[in-house]
């Protein structure tokens, strides 16, 4: 199971955009993922406020701002052992 982070917040087209993309991967692949609001933690706005929306798998940034789906299926591929 492919488990990702998607840091977004509220009113963000690019973020609405990117949970759509990552939707459509979820059926099509082993994948789960969890939307985490920038603006309930400090540290994350101050981290990745002017790159959101961000998916993240295992700590590790995998695409972030206009997300493409064909980008970011290579990239879980890149990182991540499908079996």
């Amino acid at each position: 199971m492919i488990n990702l982070t998607v840091y977004s917040r509220e009113n963000c087209h690019l973020c609405k955009e990117a949970i759509q993309l990552v939707e459509e991967l979820s059926r099509e692949m082993d994948l789960t993922f969890k939307i985490v609001d920038i603006h309930c933690d400090d540290a994350l706005v101050e981290k990745y406020g002017l790159m959101i929306p961000v998916i993240e798998y295992a700590g590790k940034e995998l695409a972030y701002g206009r997300v493409k789906k064909d980008f970011l299926s290579k990239r879980i591929h890149e990182h991540v052992r499908i079996e």
